[in-house]
């Protein structure tokens, strides 16, 4: 698989639908490899990582919330708005 793909693929988990069986491991795993590649601090991953076991808590609320990941939530803006 190369790159690009590999990308694709985590960033499509990344963004799995909340509420969905599982979802918030989904997400989890996509954001260590996002933090794997330097492209997420520590603390955005930490809430990643929180919401793993809670399949309709949204991580990015909690940033927010948190004020944590500000980083992360204009890149995740940045792609809903494409």
């Amino acid at each position: 698989m190369d790159e690009d793909t590999e990308v694709a693929e985590q960033w499509a988990l990344v963004n799995t639908p909340l509420g969905e069986p599982w979802s918030g491991r989904a997400r989890y795993a996509a954001a260590m490899f996002f933090h794997k590649r330097g492209e997420m601090d520590a603390e955005t991953l930490e809430v990643y990582r929180i919401c793993s076991r809670l399949d309709r808590e949204d991580p990015l609320a909690i940033m927010r919330d948190r004020g944590v990941g500000a980083r992360w939530l204009e890149r995740m803006k940045g792609a809903s708005s494409e």
